[in-house]
């Protein structure tokens, strides 16, 4: 999973989880769980038209699918695009 940035994997203190990573890999504990949780919280609050009770819900799969596409798209691509334009503004004013 390195080529996507994953370099190590938070799980629960089942013995499977230990057998199958290495050492290095594996961390077991609640450290990092909020983070995790925040992630997906964040998704779901945001894309109002996965809730079935919402005036906004999309009925058809393809539009949930583009949704949640332009959503993703967005959060991870649009922070990189932000950082960029930052560091070259920077740059071109001469401050770093």
């Amino acid at each position: 999973m390195e080529p996507f940035g994953i370099k190590s994997y938070d799980t629960d203190y089942w013995g499977t989880d230990a057998r199958y990573l290495g050492v290095n890999k594996h961390q077991p504990g609640k450290r990092n769980t909020q983070k995790i949780e925040r992630k997906h919280l964040t998704l779901c609050t945001r894309i109002k038209r996965l809730a079935r009770k919402r005036i906004c819900f999309s009925k058809s799969i393809q539009m949930h699918g583009i949704v949640i596409g332009l959503f993703v798209n967005r959060s991870e691509v649009g922070r990189a695009e932000r950082v960029v334009h930052a560091v070259a503004n920077e740059q071109a004013r001469g401050l770093s």
